[in-house]
């Protein structure tokens, strides 16, 4: 024993073994590594004719020559392949991509001694993120000249996707062999809701083109309706406005001030369900919800209002408290992030348990689901209709587009086509009368289809807040 280290049987203490066993099996991976090009290949399918004609001396002769000469060539491309240290390779990614948005990326190969290099590139991503092209080359790098590849990343699937190692093959002089470096890397890309709609809202309200996005400008009416203070009264302020107490006390007229209110509070409450695991096109429908949720948190924490998030299926997966600014943005983007559609049946009951027990002001109250299903759309009908005396509810309907066209079959429909009809529209039809119950019991019910569901949930918002409702 040596310092604490275990001696092998030939007295060498076991961790220099096991370096010594390392440095010997380098050759063999850098030979394993490096492997013939399809230009060897082919020059060695055009010699073949020499071998064959090897039958007589002069034939022999001019084999062992060509066989000679070409195993120089050979050898002299393996030595002129560089080292691992000669070759520098950085992967430029953004930290997120939106949810079927497009980003832009880059590769950076740079060469930092010996001669210019011939070098195609590799990359390993990961399922959730796409790239409009995994292989790159072959590209010349020169000395000291940095060679960008621009790449233009997609999300395909939302989490947090660690990124694979990066692959770069290099010719020799003769581009007879090729060797492979793998350079492993520990970046990651998280897939988030599609933030596209946001940096969209900005830019067109700051070109006052809101419209371009089907949303309405509605404007304020009247005064306001949150108390501002007390100032002396005077002619031309409305009597009703006079504080008769603050007017006892110091013997003059004193007249209430008020001011619209901006601090009002918003929590998103999205369905993460059975009904919402449903595709629209190539993405689930949650999916939808998620981006439409992130716009509206954006737009209410620009209008000054307080933000928070719940997200549950059949038990509460994610809550964000309400809070203002651009910490509420990042707090329910952080709360949301790890959610995904589940199979399970949604639990309307402990979701608005939740929500009483954790915001008891009144709140703007936005809920973020399907009802097709008459059990859930009974006990969603008598949560949503005590919750409405305590706060504004909003519920966003995600209409099953496919189910609506199955209601309505062709006229040249098979019997078949004609019974799954009468199921869709059966459906439809409960589904109707659950919202139609709501709106009676005083919801507010958006009945949209997830396409178009972000500027009806914008609008709906912007009228609601216009009309001082909360």
């Amino acid at each position: 024993m040596t310092n604490g280290t275990p001696a092998t049987a030939s007295g060498e203490p076991a961790s220099v073994r096991r370096k010594l066993v390392r440095a010997a099996s380098r050759p063999v991976r850098t030979m394993l590594s490096t492997v013939p090009t399809r230009r060897l290949v082919v020059v060695t399918a055009i010699l073949a004719p020499v071998w064959m004609a090897s039958g007589t001396a002069t034939g022999r002769a001019v084999a062992i020559f060509v066989s000679a000469a070409l195993a120089c060539a050979v050898v002299f491309d393996g030595f002129t392949l560089p080292a691992r240290w000669q070759l520098e390779v950085e992967r430029v990614l953004p930290d997120r991509v939106g949810l079927g948005d497009a980003a832009e990326g880059s590769y950076v190969l740079r060469v930092v001694a010996g001669r210019g290099l011939r070098v195609s590139l590799y990359d390993d991503l990961p399922r959730g993120v796409q790239a409009d092209e995994s292989r790159f080359g072959p590209h010349v790098v020169r000395t000291g000249t940095p060679c960008v590849l621009p790449v233009e990343l997609l999300g395909a699937e939302r989490g947090t996707w660690p990124l694979g190692r990066v692959v770069v093959r290099v010719d020799g002089w003769f581009g007879l062999l090729r060797h492979t470096f793998r350079w492993p890397m520990t970046d990651q890309v998280m897939v988030v809701p599609s933030m596209a709609g946001v940096r969209r809202y900005r830019l067109l309200s700051l070109h006052h083109r809101l419209r371009d996005l089907g949303l309405r400008t509605i404007r304020r009416r009247g005064d306001g309706a949150a108390f501002s203070g007390l100032r002396e009264y005077v002619v031309g302020d409305e009597p009703r406005r006079i504080d008769w107490k603050a007017t006892a006390r110091r013997g003059v007229l004193i007249a209430r001030e008020y001011t619209v209110e901006q601090g009002q509070t918003v929590i998103l409450a999205i369905d993460c369900g059975r009904m919402m695991t449903q595709l629209e096109g190539d993405v689930p429908r949650f999916e939808y919800a998620l981006s439409s949720a992130m716009l509206l948190a954006d737009v209410a924490t620009q209008s000054k209002d307080q933000v928070g998030a719940l997200v549950f299926d059949d038990e509460i997966r994610a809550w964000a408290p309400a809070t203002r600014g651009t910490a509420a943005l990042e707090r329910v983007h952080h709360a949301i992030m790890p959610t995904a559609a589940s199979m399970a049946e949604p639990d309307y009951a402990a979701a608005f348990r939740a929500l009483g027990e954790r915001q008891r002001k009144r709140s703007l109250v936005v809920l973020f689901t399907d009802v097709i299903d008459p059990r859930s759309s009974q006990a969603l009908i008598a949560l949503t209709s005590r919750s409405a005396s305590r706060h504004l509810l909003v519920v966003v309907a995600l209409r099953n587009d496919r189910l609506l066209l199955a209601a309505r079959p062709d006229a040249g429909a098979s019997t078949s086509e004609l019974y799954e009809a009468a199921a869709a529209e059966e459906l439809v039809t409960a589904r109707e009368m659950a919202l139609a119950r709501m709106r009676h019991a005083g919801v507010s019910v958006l009945d949209v289809s997830p396409r178009a569901m972000t500027a009806a949930v914008i609008n709906r918002y912007l009228e609601l807040k216009a009309r001082a409702s909360l």
